[in-house]
């Protein structure tokens, strides 16, 4: 398999975790994760898993200034997968 790939599965089981564990430290009174950190493993191949982590976990999904840089996060990610597949097309 592609070393990209591997990259973003690993981005994705990062951010689905990284999700998880900062509702899991909200419900407890816990220091918790910054939000950019949750935004750019998403924008970094992670937007897939951050969307799931926040309707299983029911997570930020009443913030409605995190779903709009989620919204954004999501396009960064696009970019980034479109770039990918381009270079793709070109070197072969």
């Amino acid at each position: 398999m592609n070393v990209w790939v591997w990259v973003v599965i690993a981005m994705n089981v990062l951010a689905f975790g990284a999700f998880g564990l900062d509702k899991s430290k909200a419900r407890r009174g816990k220091s918790r994760i910054p939000e950019a950190h949750l935004l750019l493993l998403s924008a970094l191949s992670g937007a897939p898993a951050g969307w799931l982590a926040m309707s299983t976990f029911r997570h930020k999904t009443q913030k409605l200034s995190f779903q709009v840089k989620m919204v954004l996060a999501t396009l960064v990610n696009a970019v980034w997968v479109w770039l990918w597949w381009k270079s793709r097309e070109n070197s072969g």
